[in-house]
């Protein structure tokens, strides 16, 4: 379950690829980020590779499943967070993006991001900019990159304590 505070929150649609999943749930219990999960996701999450790539980090994170895009769309409605889609369609950089304490930073699917219902509802659109003719980066990676300029923007670095162990 997510957090009350206004912390961010990294969401995953309809997740594909196992490792990938397992990986981004990762790095949001490192980082201190929240997660929400939309169904339907491809794989269970008792998947070996999904609980590989997480390892024991898992049960560090705050994550919410939503049952479906409605559900979530519900949550995002009554906790008024505002949506950042991370698409290769974006049209603004990320690092010209003001990231704000409670934004949703979302990732969709790896092999098709999402329909076009998500991007209109979205409140911002953002890109990661690459060289000519390459097609996207791996959706883990892009959405650490992501959380990273998003973590530096609202101070959520700060958080952390000498030994790496947020306070």
């Amino acid at each position: 379950m997510p957090s009350t505070d206004f912390s961010l929150t990294l969401a995953l649609f309809q997740p594909e690829i196992p490792q990938n999943a397992g990986t981004m749930l990762r790095l949001c219990a490192c980082l201190g980020v929240d997660a929400a999960l939309i169904e339907p996701a491809a794989f269970p999450t008792s998947d070996r590779h999904f609980r590989r790539a997480g390892l024991d980090y898992l049960d560090h994170v705050r994550l919410a499943r939503h049952a479906s895009w409605r559900a979530f769309g519900e949550w995002r409605a009554t906790s008024r967070r505002r949506l950042v889609l991370l698409s290769t369609r974006g049209g603004i950089s990320y690092v010209d993006f003001a990231f704000r304490p409670g934004d949703v930073i979302m990732v969709g699917r790896e092999s098709a991001g999402v329909p076009e219902e998500v991007h209109a509802a979205a409140d911002a659109a953002l890109r990661i900019p690459m060289r000519p003719k390459m097609r996207s980066l791996n959706v883990a990676v892009a959405a650490a990159m992501v959380l990273g300029e998003a973590l530096r923007q609202t101070g959520g670095f700060a958080e952390q304590g000498a030994e790496g162990e947020f306070s």
